[in-house]
Order: C-alpha cells, then structure tokens, then sequence
C-alpha cells in the first residue's frame, strides 16, 4: 500500500502476516477518538473515523524514486487490473523461467503479489499440483489457471473480510476451520479423496497438501 504525501514523499505499507488495520468510526464532530492502546505505529484521522496501524512488516516514509524501486520489483497483484492478460503474463513468464517449485514461488512477492502461506495452500490443491513440481515445469494453461484462481479468492478475501476457498461457503460465514480444504488440516482427511493431509516445511514455513489430490 502507497498512501502519497505530497509530491516527493509516500508512505509505504505492507502488512505482511500480522499487520492489520483498527477503525473508529466517530459519532459527530465533537467526538474524540479514543487513545491509541498498544503498539500503534501509524493513526489516520478525518472527522469522521480513526484508523490505527498496527504491526505491520513495513511503514516507511520514501522518495518517488524509491517508489519506482519497489513497484518494479514487486510481482504482479491478482488485485490490479489485468488488461490484454498483461499481469497473469508477467507472472506465467517468471514462474516459467525459474526451476525453483511452485511452491516456494507463489510465496515471493516478486513473482506475485499477496500470496501467503494460506492462499499457497489452497490455490495449488484448487489446481490439482504439486507444490514441489519445479516452475519451469508447468504449462501456461496451469499457470493461468492459478492466476485467475487467485483473482477470484483474493475478490472473495476482500469481499468478505477473511479467507474462504471452498466455493460453496464463500456465500456464508463458516467457521474457520470449515473454510479450508488443506491449510492446518494436517492429519485430518482430504475433503476430496480422503487421503490425510500432509505436513512439511518448505522455506522455513509450514507447507500443507494433498499427497492423494496433489501427486
């Protein structure tokens, strides 16, 4: 997130795994907004709400100049606007060049935005894939497929405040262990062909997939 300053200066915020946002919404003009409580590391104020941000990865003040470092470098967002398919492209051309697994791809933000360890997950047991499987060994049509996938439970995500990727509950508010079909089910069984989901760690963080769905 990019929040301008003026013409030289931007905020950039990333929220990363426990970065999150706090709103307040203020009743009428003479309202005060209540105290920051903990950590607050940045409060966004109007006279009609309060926003705290709190733990975020990152909060810094930068130049334009370092802006356009950051933006070059990130990947492509599911998020953005995708005209002529030019973000699912970028993001097929620096899986395909790599033989680096998916798995460990889909978690670098370079190669695509927003990402984490929950969507890894879940995107690559919705696609049927190995997360082991090494980028330059998919096809287009299975990267495209993930990029669209991942446009359609970011919308969700957003839509609905948290994470859901069984598409029959993205309509309810189901519990938050019902919402998944791989991530922290280790042990338990596939809700697909019954095989026990799979634990592991692949870059220093927790991997769950389906060896039955997913071999």
């Amino acid at each position: 997130m990019f929040l301008l300053f003026d013409n030289d200066l931007t905020l950039r915020i990333h929220l990363g795994i426990y970065g999150k946002w706090n709103f307040h919404e203020l009743i009428d003009s003479n309202s005060t907004a209540p105290d920051p409580v903990g950590q607050v590391r940045a409060r966004f104020s109007n006279l009609k709400a309060v926003a705290d941000l709190r733990g975020p990865t990152v909060c810094e003040v930068i130049t334009a100049d370092e802006v356009e470092v950051v933006e070059r470098r990130l990947g492509p967002d599911p998020l953005n606007a995708n005209p002529k398919n030019r973000e699912a492209n970028r993001f097929i051309d620096r899986v395909m060049k790599s033989k680096t697994s998916i798995g460990i791809q889909l978690m670098n933000q370079d190669v695509i935005s927003g990402i984490g360890n929950v969507y890894r997950a879940e995107l690559l047991f919705r696609a049927g894939i190995s997360p082991h499987l090494a980028g330059n060994m998919l096809s287009m049509e299975q990267l495209q497929a993930i990029w669209d996938d991942s446009v359609k439970l970011l919308r969700v995500g957003v839509a609905t405040g948290v994470m859901i990727t069984r598409d029959e509950l993205f309509k309810k508010k189901p519990k938050k262990s019902d919402r998944y079909f791989t991530y922290k089910r280790e042990g338990l069984p596939c809700r697909v062909c019954g095989t026990n989901i799979a634990i592991e760690l692949m870059a220093a963080r927790k991997l769950y997939w389906c060896p039955g769905c997913q071999n």
